[in-house]
């Protein structure tokens, strides 16, 4: 959870387990995050040809959430220069959302309904300014270079096109670039990772987001399963698990709300203790494919079983950055502070004692 003191490191602990979690948020500031630090660096690809990473980095534990995009967008969205705000976020029964309110010059944006639900129709340029914004210090002002422009990615007014590369140094803070959209790698180690060593299977791979190789269940939120997500899956009998749609426990499309809160299936993380990485809502991640397309991973409220596995690489086959749909996010990744870069480079008895452990049942 978010604390003020970036020189500090949260441990709390999981009473059922005994089991140690490194917390490692944004400092104090508008929107935080709660951050999941990925080490075991210089891991191998799995057979699929995805997911070594060579250096430590966080990654957000949660896909960016309406509260977080509502912020972002009443900073710099009064004059909504490249369209940051889809109107279907406030139309779409199905994940509404953020509504908008004014006329452009005085536009003020506000959350109805849960805001701990991922944000949707969002672009892939949609994720890279608001990348860009947090990396500026989450200034307020007009969309331009010291707001959303330039910062994590030089984007000048782009809004189209694929040549795009995270900086190495934000050009408005001469620092190295502090937060970006995760690379495919990035995303699919966070996901599907667990060294075989520390309990994962003889590949170092899951083939699901949950740290399992079996099917996940689908149900509206669980406290209580370590293999469950929201996605479509329906199998008999109706019981209120895996009965269609995850949310509405129905067949039929949903004529309402279809996203679950961040983080509502407790027990079903990552071995790094990422949430909903399957299920809930596509994202965004930084591979080109194709030359014209952005990856997405991880499935969707309205998406089968298969989207979450890591066997599966969604491009949105063929539409390219500009795409915005109901089933579509992004989260962010960061640098570890100091001390937790540190901490993990020592590795040994001190590194495994503050490690996030998946608990098992």
């Amino acid at each position: 959870m978010p604390q003020t003191n970036i020189m500090k490191t949260t441990k709390s602990i999981l009473a059922a387990f005994g089991i140690l979690v490194l917390v490692t948020p944004l400092a104090s500031a508008q929107v935080a995050f709660d951050w999941a630090t990925v080490a075991d660096i210089n891991n191998t690809n799995d057979s699929t040809g995805y997911g070594a990473v060579s250096s430590i980095y966080n990654i957000a534990t949660k896909e960016v959430n309406l509260f977080q995009y509502r912020a972002f967008l009443n900073a710099v969205a009064a004059t909504d220069t490249y369209s940051l705000y889809n109107t279907s976020m406030g139309s779409n029964a199905n994940i509404a959302g953020i509504t908008r309110s004014g006329s452009s010059g005085s536009y003020t944006y506000a959350v109805s309904g849960s805001g701990n639900r991922p944000v949707t129709y969002v672009s892939w340029f949609d994720a890279a300014r608001f990348s860009n914004w947090v990396a500026n210090g989450q200034p307020t002002g007009a969309q331009g270079n010291a707001t959303t422009e330039n910062g994590a990615y030089t984007l000048d007014g782009a809004t189209n096109g694929v040549s795009f590369t995270k900086n190495g140094i934000n050009p408005n803070t001469g620092a190295t670039t502090t937060y970006w959209i995760p690379s495919e790698n990035e995303w699919y180690k966070a996901a599907y990772y667990q060294p075989v060593g520390s309990g994962g299977p003889s590949d170092s791979y899951w083939l699901y987001p949950t740290g399992s190789d079996t099917i996940p269940n689908s149900s509206n939120g669980s406290i209580s399963d370590v293999n469950s997500g929201n996605f479509y899956r329906n199998v008999a009998p109706t019981d209120g698990v895996n009965d269609g749609y995850a949310v509405s426990g129905s067949t039929s499309f949903p004529t309402g709300n279809a996203l679950t809160d961040g983080g509502a299936f407790t027990l079903a993380d990552s071995y790094y203790g990422t949430f909903d990485q399957g299920g809930n809502v596509f994202e965004w991640n930084d591979a080109v494919i194709s030359g014209s397309a952005r990856g997405l991973r991880g499935g969707s409220w309205d998406g089968g079983e298969d989207d979450l596995r890591a066997s599966f690489r969604y491009f949105n086959f063929g539409v390219g950055p500009t795409f915005e749909g109901s089933n579509v996010g992004f989260r962010v990744g960061s640098v570890p502070e100091p001390s937790t870069a540190m901490l993990m480079m020592l590795g040994g008895a001190a590194y495994w004692l503050v490690r996030r452990r998946k608990a098992t049942l």
